[in-house]
């Protein structure tokens, strides 16, 4: 399993968009290797397959943010 990702708010965005990126596709690869496990019924605690797509959902919402802050700043 890969190393445990960044989980509270504060510390997401802290990062900067290159690190914000790289935690998004590493989020990404856990998501499929849980759903992996899932199908060959192996993965043991299923409440992590839920938090896996939250966290997803949390980079992509704050990785989206700077983008509109971005482009409000631009105009």
């Amino acid at each position: 399993m890969p190393k445990k990702l960044k989980t509270k708010t504060q510390d997401i965005r802290k990062l900067s968009d290159a690190d914000l990126d790289k935690e998004l596709e590493e989020a990404y690869r856990r998501l499929f290797s849980m759903r992996l496990l899932t199908e060959t019924r192996q993965l043991t605690n299923h409440r992590e397959l839920p938090a896996a797509r939250r966290l997803i959902a949390r980079l992509k919402t704050i990785r989206r943010e700077r983008q509109l802050t971005a482009a409000a700043e631009a105009k």
